[in-house]
């Protein structure tokens, strides 16, 4: 059936399994808001938040860059520029998961309805910051970093500026990873007037730039522990992130990116997961 078949383009364009990098982050808010695990209803729609919310960001991407990514060798496979699927499709999409994510938000209480059309719009935005920004990075952070502020929210109804340092946290990890990623497209995206770090600073600098924005999350997230009193098994888990960052970091070089992708996808799930294994295990344990 063509549906069913569109469908299953979809989910292979937008590679919906990758909502694991920021969904441990949100769990992680989530637990701190809770001091320990949350019920199971809460945690159901925030999935379910995070899923349809990246889906939508995702289909909306490929929708806005279609042009763009016909225009680039390595993106030219994609399923709208090769014709496997239709622009319209994909905005249809987009408006269905973007009604689930308003449902799912609805499901949790009424400050998060509220904010759902903000984050939307901020997922959004990041589809054309690269034509005016070469810190376009830097959004795509911010809309991952919402991740664990949205579920403190989904859990109090309110908003404490602490869970802001994990925010923080995520979109710096984010950014950095981002910058690395773009790498590859150094001598395109300058030949099209496309903005990112490596295209206007160089593939060395950028190298430079990502370095400083892990660190700035790995201080980022000792920050928060302290902050919420966690304990040595939370700090742990900051030592666990930093091995695999430098791990992530030797994988790759100005010089050499052919282990870009296992750097970018591989290792950012890693990460994601053992920092919450080791902040929930922190929290669990320290319950009365």
């Amino acid at each position: 059936m063509a549906f069913l078949r569109s469908v299953r383009v979809t989910l292979e364009m937008i590679r919906w399994e990758h909502s694991i990098f920021a969904l441990p982050f949100a769990l992680t808010g989530a637990m701190l808001a809770a001091r320990g695990w949350p019920s199971w209803s809460k945690i159901v729609w925030i999935v379910i938040c995070m899923v349809a919310a990246r889906s939508a960001a995702m289909a909306f991407n490929r929708w806005a860059d279609a042009d763009l990514d016909a225009a680039n060798p390595r993106t030219r496979a994609r399923a709208i520029p090769a014709g496997l699927l239709s622009r319209r499709f994909a905005a249809g999409f987009t408006l269905v998961m973007s009604a689930v994510f308003f449902l799912a938000a609805a499901e949790l209480n009424r400050l998060a309805l509220l904010l759902s059309p903000l984050v939307l719009a901020i997922l959004f935005l990041y589809s054309f910051t690269k034509r005016f920004t070469r810190w376009s990075h830097l959004f795509l952070g911010l809309a991952l970093g919402l991740a664990p502020s949205g579920a403190w929210i989904a859990i109090r109804g309110s908003l404490d500026p602490r869970i802001l340092v994990l925010t923080a946290a995520v979109l710096f990890w984010v950014s950095g990873f981002d910058v690395l990623y773009a790498c590859q497209d150094e001598a395109h995206d300058r030949s099209c007037g496309l903005l990112s770090v490596p295209a206007t600073l160089g593939t060395r600098t950028a190298f430079l730039i990502a370095r400083t924005m892990h660190l700035a999350m790995l201080a980022l997230l000792v920050w928060l522990v302290a902050l919420f009193h966690l304990g040595p098994v939370a700090l742990a888990g900051v030592v666990a992130v930093a091995l695999l960052l430098l791990w992530e970091h030797l994988l790759v070089s100005p010089r050499d990116l052919s282990r870009l992708n296992a750097a970018f996808f591989t290792m950012n799930g890693v990460i994601s997961v053992i920092f919450f294994l080791f902040v929930a295990t922190d929290l669990l344990l320290r319950r009365p």
